[in-house]
């Protein structure tokens, strides 16, 4: 059974304060885009494996053990409750990885979702949105996968009336992986003064550059002055909105028309919805 995993991106995103538990409050919007990976689960049925899970990947070359994707994670996190045959699994990356799209996130949330299907498990929604905020914090957005507002650590989430079809998405990706612990470093949690909510919900779309923000970009900027370059010229190309999405170093533009990025951003990876 095969499955094509999305990315998202974040409109907006304030940094609240700083949790007990280590991790921080925000307030962000996730919006789900059509740029995916493509993810494959078959039954194993060869009898000289012992592992209960084979996982195998292709594309975007992913680093670490294998054994420690979210993937393989998903699958012995659910073992302890369902009984699951032993399988083989392939991924192949499209995704960029470190790039504040949730690719691995959104891998993890379909797996889950294909196994409940594959196996016929019968889990209901709260269940798999359980399992998959124990494996990250927006992991679990991508299993309703809707636009959504999002509090807490990024795993409370509220459906948002939000449609952006009749518009372009331009994801640019400049291979620069940012550290996501270093990238909440650099920043000073505050409240925000405006409802990011109320904004993206009510505000044209050509206003939310004066009210919407990723506070991420405040300290990552000045450290990666080629990102900020990135969003400052899908503006002079006629992006309504331009923002960096989450900490990774992803710039998006939205755009009425199709634009033609072909002579700009050649060492970059490029993604047009």
């Amino acid at each position: 059974m095969l499955t094509f995993p999305n990315a998202k991106i974040n409109i907006g995103l304030n940094i609240i304060k700083k949790r007990q538990d280590g991790f921080h409050s925000i307030e962000s919007v996730f919006y789900p885009v059509n740029l995916c990976d493509a993810l494959e689960v078959i039954e194993n049925r060869e009898t000289n494996h012992k592992e209960r899970i084979i996982f195998t990947s292709s594309g975007i070359e992913i680093p670490g053990n294998p054994d420690d994707n979210l993937c393989c994670k998903a699958y012995h996190l659910i073992a302890k409750d369902y009984q699951l045959p032993s399988v083989k699994v392939h991924l192949h990356k499209h995704i960029p990885i470190g790039a504040g799209l949730g690719g691995g996130s959104s891998d993890a949330a379909f797996f889950i979702r294909l196994l409940n299907d594959k196996f016929e498990l019968g889990l209901a929604w709260g269940e798999m949105h359980q399992y998959a905020r124990q494996l990250g914090s927006d992991c679990s957005f991508f299993v309703s996968n809707k636009p959504a507002f999002a509090e807490g650590k990024g795993d409370e989430f509220e459906s948002i009336r939000l449609d952006l079809s009749n518009y372009h998405i331009a994801l640019v990706y400049p291979n620069i992986h940012i550290n996501t612990t270093k990238a909440y470093s650099g920043v000073i949690p505050k409240q925000a003064a405006r409802s990011l909510e109320n904004d993206i919900v009510n505000l044209p779309i050509e206003q939310w550059k004066e009210f919407i923000h990723n506070d991420f970009e405040d300290s990552i900027f000045p450290q990666f002055p080629e990102i900020k370059k990135i969003k400052e010229q899908l503006y002079s190309l006629g992006a309504s909105y331009a923002a960096m999405s989450g900490s990774g170093s992803t710039v998006y533009g939205i755009f009425k028309n199709q634009p033609n990025l072909k002579d700009y951003f050649k060492d970059c990876f490029v993604w047009i919805i």
